[in-house]
């Protein structure tokens, strides 16, 4: 009877000792959150700002951290310049008439290296589709775990080629969009 007192008492305690290392699923908060795309032109740099995407992360916080999902959309009409014709270009070339969404999905964690007490350098891998081609990309951020909500922040640029998007051209081709673009993230999830 004792030795069953014994097993149940260290169930019971592994479960307690456990509880902590569930992962915990949180949902990105876009009001807090912000998705940048920046570029330049032969006239100028430009900025898009994402105003409608979502996103959910899995981790695991204990002695060790464990990222196990990871994944954001974002709705590619709601990238906002503040100048409605190139806004009309941006999504021409995104071809949001028919692909609406840009999504990010991790497929693979290379490393989480801890920098500091709650801030983590994090390198990933990811399938992210955007105008219905999807790459694998390789993405290092920073991630810091506060009370109840991980930052996950960064950027990376990509070429808009890689993509098959023609960089988009205004006023008959005078001017030219570079390829090269940077994704700024800062995104809160809780």
């Amino acid at each position: 009877m004792n030795s069953l007192k014994s097993l149940t008492l260290l169930i019971l305690l592994s479960l307690f000792i456990n509880a902590g290392a569930i992962a915990q699923s949180l949902k990105l908060d876009q009001k807090q959150s912000s998705l940048i795309v920046s570029g330049t032109s032969s006239l100028h740099d430009w900025d898009v700002n994402a105003t409608e995407f979502s996103g959910s992360i899995a981790i695991q916080i204990d002695e060790a951290v464990v990222l196990s999902k990871l994944k954001v959309v974002v709705t590619a009409e709601s990238l906002k310049s503040g100048k409605n014709g190139m806004d009309k270009n941006t999504y021409r070339a995104l071809k949001t008439d028919e692909f609406s969404q840009i999504v990010f999905k991790m497929t693979k964690v290379n490393a989480i290296n801890k920098v500091k007490d709650a801030y983590y350098e994090v390198g990933i891998i990811g399938d992210l589709t955007i105008a219905g081609v999807t790459r694998s990309i390789h993405l290092r951020c920073f991630l810091q775990t506060l009370d109840k909500k991980v930052l996950v922040m960064g950027n990376i640029e990509l070429r808009m080629t890689e993509f098959d998007i023609e960089p988009p051209k205004a006023l008959l081709g005078t001017i030219k969009t570079g390829d090269l673009i940077n994704i700024k993230f800062n995104t809160i999830f809780e």
